[in-house]
């Protein structure tokens, strides 16, 4: 699996432009082939921050969304910002879930 992770901060005259671009591109990512889930979210620290994470299949997948479409209404969004987007991309080889952190506090699985 590989997850894109994107931070931004907006302008604060921008913001609202910033979110409306990002909500608008949930519901077709969702439906990009080889992406498992596509979430954005917004810093409650300051109002201005935003992030999206995406969880991909495989690298190709990412690659795909690199050079389509909707990665540029992306970067296009560069004008709406404080600074430049920040973009990380890591390869997981394995996930684990509750039954470690049950294991880890010494809890028995049900």
């Amino acid at each position: 699996m590989i997850i894109v992770r994107i931070s931004m901060n907006a302008l604060i005259e921008k913001r609202t432009e910033v979110m409306q671009t990002l909500l608008s591109m949930i519901e077709p990512m969702e439906k990009e082939k080889g992406c498992l889930s596509f979430d954005v979210f917004r810093d409650i620290d300051g109002n201005n921050g935003f992030g999206l994470i995406a969880q991909w299949e495989t690298r190709e997948d990412v690659d795909h969304y690199i050079r389509s479409d909707r990665f540029s209404v992306l970067l296009g969004t560069k004008s709406l910002l404080c600074e430049p987007l920040q973009v990380e991309i890591h390869t997981v080889s394995h996930s684990e879930g509750m039954e470690t952190v049950d294991a880890s506090r010494g809890k028995r699985t049900r």
